[in-house]
């Protein structure tokens, strides 16, 4: 085999196994590489797409990187990517916001179980301790999240899970906002770069 094809078979294999890599900020002692960036920042990548809020959005929610309390149930996610300007710099101090259904699908409109927000590091990381939501009548599985830059537009949009049934079924799912996803024996692993305008 030339060094050519074994170069394209390489790519190949890379593109087509994202979820088997796992990011070093989601698993900090995993050996694997990290997975590839959703979508891959470039001279010609246009920033994540916004989508609704829905209707269960809550002002106010507490600052917390894991919004795993007692009593949820669940298969637990660690999500977790950078937010990057679109000419590929990461910006820090990005707060974003989720909130999402539970194991039942079914949100919390009196308090703030399985909402909070989260603030990006020096280098545009986040991470995030939740689980993977229930089905919502009608949707299939997502986390909503707000990304707002420092005095900067807020994006809102969603986030879905690759391999789903219900994504063909839902008239507001993008395959754009699928988060890069592996299955583990304690957590599933999730990633997901966003990508702002500058102001």
């Amino acid at each position: 085999m030339s060094d050519r094809h074994r170069f394209q078979l390489r790519r190949m294999l890379v593109r087509a196994t994202p979820a088997a890599l796992i990011a070093p900020w989601l698993a900090p002692h995993a050996r694997a590489q990290a997975l590839p960036a959703t979508p891959a920042c470039g001279p010609d990548t246009a920033p994540t797409a916004s989508q609704a809020e829905g209707p269960y959005y809550s002002r106010r929610s507490p600052q917390r990187s894991s919004l795993l309390e007692p009593g949820i149930s669940g298969e637990r996610l660690v999500l977790g990517g950078k937010v990057l300007s679109t000419d590929c710099k990461p910006i820090a101090d990005v707060l974003l916001d989720f909130w999402q259904a539970d194991a039942q699908g079914e949100y919390d409109n009196q308090g703030y179980r399985l909402r909070g927000h989260v603030l990006t590091d020096a280098e545009g990381r986040y991470r995030l301790e939740t689980i993977i939501p229930g089905l919502y009548p009608g949707r299939t599985r997502h986390i909503h999240v707000k990304v707002q830059p420092p005095g900067g537009r807020v994006l809102t949009t969603q986030l879905y899970f690759p391999s789903e049934a219900g994504n063909r079924r839902d008239s507001i799912y993008s395959p754009a906002l699928e988060v890069a996803m592996q299955r583990g024996p304690e957590s599933a692993q999730a990633a997901f770069d966003f990508v702002l305008r500058r102001a």
